[in-house]
């Protein structure tokens, strides 16, 4: 048997022993997402279908498709439905609902009424503008997920109808990001601008590894967000490149530092430019730590967090965990800590 054929016979394992263990408390699982109770997870891809996961590299989580319906009706369709059904019955319609955030379990008779009672997602919506990246990322399954998106950019028209979707639904917060690159998208400032001009009081999130943030243009688009997260995972190319492969610290440490200076040059207060480290045993020394920190203010920063991470098991920091320096370090939060930097 295979490392691969293990994991997935440990999941099945996990997986029943969760479902039976809920079933005999006499409770049964909801969605969180499903009921429209989440400002996460429900993704729109860059094909235009809808997932109710952010991880579903594989398309497994696929509820419709807003080219052909809208969004209520996906949510009263059928796939979602059984979903639903599912997590009623104590059972995990895919794996990934038994590791997702959005699981809740309840008693036997509230997991059933949500199968029929739902809202349609108000809070936050995610929007995959593009599924191209500029880089191979060690948990990274981007031959699967190539597969799975009969196109891999979003057109303009698909833009105009997800910013009348925003603004009908009422959407107050937009995930920009999802398993792409959204920089790499060409027409990104015209997306941006779409958007914004549709719902000026909604609160735009962009996540970006920072390689391709390099034009004035660019800049541009960025700056018509609320917040944009720079996901660089180490003080030096070297130790960024053992897990974000093909990516260079000079050139994303550059293109955030330039952000922040061209923000500052136009008096403004945002987007927001947080540093988001992402936590493994090889980038969680001490001093790296410490220059981490150094070199986000230097940039102009307004903060940089320290994301501990599961995946890969290989990676996973433990000094994270069981160091006292850690415990001390900025503030805790959802994202692990946080080090504000305009404050300090």
């Amino acid at each position: 048997m295979n490392f691969r054929n293990v994991l997935g016979f440990r999941r099945t394992l996990k997986r029943a022993w969760v479902g039976a263990r809920t079933r005999l408390a006499g409770e049964r699982f909801y969605c969180a997402a499903l009921s429209g109770l989440s400002d996460y997870n429900i993704s729109i891809n860059c094909d235009m279908t809808v997932s109710c996961n952010c991880q579903d590299y594989d398309a497994r989580s696929v509820i419709g498709d807003l080219s052909r319906d809208t969004l209520e009706a996906i949510f009263a369709g059928p796939r979602a439905t059984w979903f639903r059904r599912r997590l009623a019955a104590g059972r995990f319609p895919i794996d990934t609902c038994l590791g997702c955030s959005e699981l809740r379990r309840a008693p036997r008779g509230e997991a059933e009424r949500h199968v029929a009672e739902f809202a349609i997602p108000r809070r936050g919506i995610m929007v995959e503008n593009t599924v191209l990246c500029n880089l191979s990322c060690g948990s990274c399954v981007r031959k699967v997920l190539m597969q799975t998106r009969s196109q891999k950019t979003l057109e303009l028209e698909d833009i105009r109808k997800i910013s009348e979707l925003i603004q009908r639904r009422g959407i107050e917060i937009l995930y920009y990001f999802k398993f792409g690159e959204p920089f790499l998208s060409p027409r990104i400032d015209e997306e941006l601008r779409i958007l914004r001009g549709a719902n000026p009081g909604l609160k735009i999130v962009i996540s970006t590894n920072g390689g391709p943030l390099d034009s004035d243009r660019k800049r541009d688009a960025a700056l018509m967000a609320d917040h944009i997260f720079f996901s660089i995972d180490g003080p030096d190319t070297a130790t960024l490149r053992k897990y974000q492969a093909g990516g260079s610290f000079e050139a994303a440490y550059g293109n955030m530092k330039d952000l922040a200076r061209v923000r500052a040059s136009r008096r403004s207060l945002l987007p927001v430019i947080e540093w988001k480290y992402v936590l493994f045993n090889w980038n969680d020394r001490r001093r790296m730590i410490r220059r981490a920190i150094e070199l986000a203010r230097e940039a102009g920063a307004d903060a940089i967090s320290f994301w501990p991470t599961r995946r890969p098991r290989r990676g996973i920091s433990w000094r994270y965990y069981l160091w006292p320096h850690f415990k001390k370090l900025g503030a805790a939060n959802w994202k692990g800590r946080e080090v504000r930097l305009k404050d300090s």
